[in-house]
């Protein structure tokens, strides 16, 4: 795209960087198109992106003005060291993520996400340039390019970029998916002799997964970096679910806590009002006992109760059979009639069979020489016993059969 030069503001008195693009300046209507595009590029302003400061024409040629960035960048940490730890990839993966979110949401694409485009400053920061050129450079209108030239380096070119659909904002997750698996195993995920051959790789090939290859990382990580080289567009994350991702240390693979869950009330019965209990961190509701066995709530709704074990045994509360309704108002008065109509009968029988012993084995207190008066006569304890009352039997069966 072009070459950069370090140079000094001689107005501010600072340090820039200006870079010269390849091609020769064209008409009128490409010169406007560059003035957009670095205009748009200057108002981009974020921690993780290179700043634009001024644009124009020299010789011919157009130039950009930008921040001077002191480190280097992810294409010479690799030329120093073969691979870098998932910690430190998950880093820049990050930042570089978080760049990239900033840039989408003002509907600018970067075209050209690559390890020479990602810079490491002093502090070692991520920054990434060239925002918006690499759209301009793409643009045939601007005549800096060639008919059918894909601006891009083949080893990140999304696959839709391979078969030259518009670029979007997926096409630069792709591209950074590709240098987070060249970072972590020293190749990129595609390599082949020929730059049409990789291509080809990029839009037909799957992905080896970075575990299988003898790389020390957790499998979420795994899974979410093969997820960012996914074949279609929309099967790719944000770059601002990205940035998330990696700045909550899910790539880690630890477990993370479940959500609150909170369910809907059950529908209370009529007239009896619902106290939910109180639920601790991450565990549901529950619906407050049923009012007891005999209280004042029984006649205005039907109540539920759980059934004790047999063999006199009382359950635990996780040891309940599933519930059953209790039998309210008449219901209930007709099954404690039984019992009482049978502690009845039995009280009668058993004062009868006290009093006709008495008459039975009491001895004879009238005289022998007694005339007979004609009138026949009873002792008190005969006639209570004569003429105690027994329930009727057809009263004890029907009870009985109640």
């Amino acid at each position: 795209m072009g070459e950069v030069w370090r140079a000094s503001d001689e107005v501010l008195g600072r340090a820039v960087a200006v870079k010269l693009l390849l091609g020769d300046r064209a008409d009128e209507s490409a010169t406007a198109r560059f003035r957009l595009e670095a205009q748009t590029a200057a108002r981009l302003s974020h921690p993780h992106l290179v700043a634009v400061f001024d644009f124009g024409a020299w010789e011919d040629r157009f130039y950009l003005v930008m921040e001077l960035v002191e480190g280097r960048s992810l294409g010479d940490l690799l030329s120093a060291e073969e691979r870098l730890g998932a910690g430190q990839v998950a880093r820049i993966a990050g930042q570089a993520a978080a760049g990239l979110a900033a840039a989408h949401r003002q509907g600018i694409v970067h075209r050209d996400i690559k390890p020479g485009n990602l810079m490491l400053d002093a502090e070692g920061s991520v920054k990434i340039g060239d925002f918006g050129i690499a759209q301009f450079v793409d643009d045939p209108s601007a005549a800096l390019t060639t008919t059918g030239q894909i601006v891009g380096t083949s080893l990140y070119l999304a696959p839709e970029r391979a078969l030259g659909r518009t670029a979007g904002a997926a096409s630069d997750m792709y591209s950074l998916g590709c240098v987070i698996y060249q970072l972590l195993l020293g190749d990129p995920p595609f390599r082949s002799d020929t730059a049409t051959a990789t291509l080809y790789q990029h839009v037909d090939t799957a992905p080896v997964p970075l575990r299988q290859r003898g790389v020390d990382l957790s499998p979420a990580f795994d899974s979410y970096l093969l997820g960012l080289l996914a074949k279609q567009p929309e099967d790719r994350p944000s770059a601002q679910q990205v940035a998330e991702w990696f700045q909550s240390d899910a790539w880690r693979g630890q477990p993370e806590p479940l959500p609150m869950y909170a369910p809907a009330p059950p529908p209370a019965a009529p007239g009896v009002p619902h106290i939910p209990a109180p639920a601790g961190p991450g565990l549901p509701r529950t619906a407050a006992p049923s009012p007891a066995h005999g209280s004042a709530e029984q006649g205005q709704g039907p109540a539920t109760y759980r059934l004790p074990q047999s063999g006199g045994r009382r359950r635990r509360p996780a040891e309940r059979t599933a519930p059953v309704r209790r039998r309210t108002g008449a219901r209930e008065a007709i099954r404690r009639r039984p019992r009482v109509a049978s502690a009845v009968a039995g009280t009668v029988a058993f004062i009868a069979a006290v009093y006709l012993g008495m008459a039975l084995f009491s001895p004879d207190s009238g005289s022998a020489d007694t005339p007979d008066t004609g009138s026949t006569a009873t002792t008190g304890p005969e006639q209570s016993g004569s003429s105690a009352p027994l329930p009727p039997a057809g009263d004890q069966e029907e009870d009985e059969e109640d």
